[in-house]
């Protein structure tokens, strides 16, 4: 019997855990989801997923977005981080204190775990309390349209969007963990920064300023909101390099996308993001503006080492793929059913 998967996803917003499973999945050949029929999201899906979604499972359950239903004990779920414990402070009360509670007993119940980077296993095993050899690490891939862009693809994204003709580059939500304070205060904070390179971010609304506690906006930052797939590759592309300061991740995507764009990359020094982004990218403390604004200021004028750092990321993001995640993914939920 084929394996059914928890299609929770599929209802709710699109982030890095959502693509995981939807990019998971796409590389199967057709396996039973389990989508609900109406709303999906907030309490109502959490309703769902454990009263509803246990009278519909036939057989392995395969939950690839961290909470899956705490009934079902033949069930693979990927857990991706330990954000609700490590970074509480980051969520709603009630959102960490049912994430704190769920799934460390889900986790215990399951057949299998599967995660993302090594860094996310050491905390799965401390928070829930779980044996190692439980825990299988399948890394994330990048996909195929991540790849550098032809020079009008580039400028194509760069008239729809409107963007400055140099630009350094920040994908990211509002969460507090992704440190975009910081960021703004270290990219105001550069000495002798290009009177023409702005600094352009992906994801965040208008109202980012109010949301994070700045009261006027830094110079020559440009907001582009959310930016769909059609054009996020060449947004990579023609920025001069990505800054990802997060003080916390379970991988990181982002990181990835951009070195397979060709993009040079500036990254935190904790969490998963070293594992992640390896020798190809410049590490920062995160919660050292000086850090991170000088790693902004030696790219920006730095040619050189811009390129050396392009062709590094190339190579790096050649180690990750979503053909050999979902096949390895396949492979632990054989060997459970």
């Amino acid at each position: 019997m084929l394996p059914c998967v928890n299609g929770r996803y599929l209802v709710q917003r699109l982030t890095g855990v959502q693509r995981y499973a939807r990019e998971i999945v796409s590389r199967w050949e057709p396996v039973p989801i389990l989508k609900p029929n109406l709303g999906g999201k907030g309490a109502s899906g959490h309703l769902w997923e454990q009263l509803r979604l246990p009278t519909m499972a036939k057989g392995l359950l395969w939950s690839p977005c961290t909470t899956g239903p705490i009934a079902v004990r033949k069930q693979v779920v990927t857990i991706h981080d330990t954000a609700f414990v490590d970074r509480a402070e980051c969520f709603t009360r009630g959102f960490a204190a049912w994430y704190q509670w769920l799934v460390p007993r889900l986790a215990r119940r399951v057949q299998r775990i599967i995660t993302v980077s090594h860094f996310s296993k050491q905390r799965i095993v401390e928070h829930c309390r779980v044996p190692e050899e439980k825990v299988e690490v399948v890394s994330c891939g990048v996909g195929p349209q991540f790849r550098p862009q032809p020079a009008e693809q580039v400028a194509r994204a760069r008239e729809e969007l409107k963007l400055p003709s140099r630009y350094a580059l920040c994908v990211c939500s509002l969460e507090p963990r992704k440190n975009l304070l910081r960021l703004l205060q270290s990219w105001s904070a550069m000495q002798n920064r290009p009177d023409d390179l702005h600094l352009v971010i992906v994801g965040a609304r208008d109202n980012i300023y109010d949301n994070i506690g700045l009261t006027e906006p830094p110079k020559n930052v440009h907001l582009a909101g959310y930016v769909g797939d059609d054009l996020l590759p060449a947004v990579y592309a023609g920025a001069e390099f990505f800054a990802c300061p997060s003080l916390y991740e379970g991988f990181g995507l982002p990181v990835i996308e951009a070195m397979a764009c060709g993009v040079p990359v500036i990254c935190s020094n904790t969490t998963s993001l070293p594992e992640v982004a390896g020798d190809a990218a410049i590490l920062v403390d995160p919660l050292q503006i000086e850090s991170i604004a000088a790693a902004m200021q030696q790219l920006a004028t730095d040619a050189a080492l811009r390129a050396k750092m392009r062709e590094q990321g190339l190579i790096r993001a050649q180690t990750f793929s979503w053909d050999d995640a979902a096949r390895k993914t396949w492979n632990i939920l054989a060997a459970a059913s």
